[in-house]
C-alpha cells in the first residue's frame, strides 16, 4: 500500500512539472465564438494545459474560446478565470481543451523555446510549409464556388489569399480534400486540412494541381 500512494505521489508531481507555466511573451490571435470576432491578444504564461492571455476583451469564465498562438497553432479552449485590471485590457486564463498526444507536443514547443528563449517557426511548424503563388478555388458549405490565390502550402493546411472570408470554422472543399477556416489573417483566410489528399506521398504537401 505504502509503494501505491509513493506512486501516486510520483505521478502527481510528474503532472505537476509536466504543466508547469512558464513565462513567454507570444503574440496570438482571440477567436470569440459567442460574439463572432477576433482580437488581437498576447500569450504571458503558458503550460502544456493552457495559457494566460492579455487581451482588450475578457470572455466569461467557463466560456469557449479559440486561441491562435504564434509559432504554437490554434487551442480551442475553456476560460478559466478573468480579472479586469485598470487598465483597459485583460488577463484571464484558459485550459487547453486538446489530447495528450498534443499536449506532449505543447510541452517539446516550450523546451525548445526555454532552452533557445526564441521559437524556431521551421522547428516549431508541425508541418513544413512552401511558399507558392499558384490559383485555386474553394466550396463552400452554400455551394458557391471562390477563386483564390494560394499563399502557402503544407500538408496540414493552406493560405488563401482572398476577399471572401468565411466564419473561422466552417467546411470548405478545396480540391479533392476537406478543410476547415482555421484562421482570418489581413489578406484572406487559413485552410486545415481535415481530409488527405488520395493521391499524396506520405512527406509530401498535395500538389497545386489537386486545389483547382
Amino acid at each position: 500500500m505504502a509503494l501505491d500512494k509513493e506512486a501516486v505521489i510520483a505521478r502527481a508531481r510528474q503532472e505537476r512539472r509536466r504543466f508547469q507555466r512558464v513565462a513567454v511573451d507570444f503574440k496570438g490571435h482571440l477567436f470569440l465564438p459567442e460574439e463572432d470576432r477576433e482580437v488581437p491578444c498576447t500569450i504571458v504564461a503558458m503550460s502544456a494545459g493552457g495559457a494566460q492571455v492579455t487581451s482588450e476583451a475578457v470572455p466569461e469564465p467557463q466560456g469557449n474560446v479559440v486561441l491562435y498562438i504564434d509559432g504554437f497553432g490554434r487551442f480551442e479552449a475553456t476560460v478559466a478565470r478573468a480579472s479586469k485590471g485598470e487598465s483597459e485590457e485583460g488577463t484571464f486564463g484558459v485550459r487547453f481543451n486538446c489530447t495528450a498526444l498534443k499536449r506532449e507536443r505543447i510541452s517539446e514547443q516550450l523546451a525548445v523555446y526555454m532552452n533557445n528563449g526564441t521559437i524556431d517557426q521551421t522547428a516549431l511548424r508541425r508541418h513544413e510549409r512552401a511558399t507558392t503563388g499558384g490559383f485555386a478555388r474553394f466550396t463552400r458549405a452554400s455551394g458557391d464556388v471562390v477563386n483564390c490565390k494560394v499563399l502557402d502550402l503544407s500538408l496540414g493546411g493552406v493560405s488563401l489569399a482572398t476577399e471572401v472570408r468565411p466564419q473561422i470554422g466552417e467546411l470548405v472543399l478545396i480540391g479533392q480534400m476537406a478543410g476547415r477556416v482555421a484562421r482570418i489573417h489581413e489578406n484572406g483566410i487559413a485552410i486545415e486540412f481535415v481530409t488527405a489528399a488520395p493521391d499524396k506521398a506520405a512527406d509530401q504537401p498535395p500538389k497545386l494541381s489537386a486545389l483547382r
